[in-house]
């Protein structure tokens, strides 16, 4: 029963912001690291941002000083805010799940596409 459903994507202009959401259901988000990943047309899926369970963050260097990734453990739901976008962060925007104890558990949700564009 797990779910992570992302939302917030949309059409925006270059220079713009804005706010993705994942909200996640079956699993509590903060005993798990935590992702953001993109898949730009014709280019391979890579990881723009993460948040570990204890909180440390990190992000791609071509994101980095404009996104930043959080979590609000009473709702449950994983962020990404986007700000001065670029129209080469146009892609598909995918939540990601991961823990790895005895046994590894890894859940994507379904993408929310952005597009920057004037």
């Amino acid at each position: 029963q797990v779910q992570l459903v992302e939302s917030g994507g949309g059409l925006v202009q270059p220079g713009g912001s804005l706010r993705l959401s994942c909200a996640a259901s079956g699993i509590i988000i903060s005993a798990y690291n935590m992702g953001w990943y993109r898949q730009a047309p014709g280019k391979q899926r890579e990881l723009v941002a993460f948040i570990i369970s204890a909180g440390s963050t990190n992000y791609a260097d071509s994101v980095k000083g404009r996104f930043t990734i959080s979590r609000d453990d009473t709702k449950n739901t994983l962020y990404l805010q986007m700000n001065s976008l670029k129209p080469e962060d146009t892609a598909v925007y995918y939540c990601n799940a991961h823990r790895m104890t005895y046994i590894t558990y890894d859940y994507w949700g379904q993408g929310t596409h952005v597009t920057v564009s004037s």
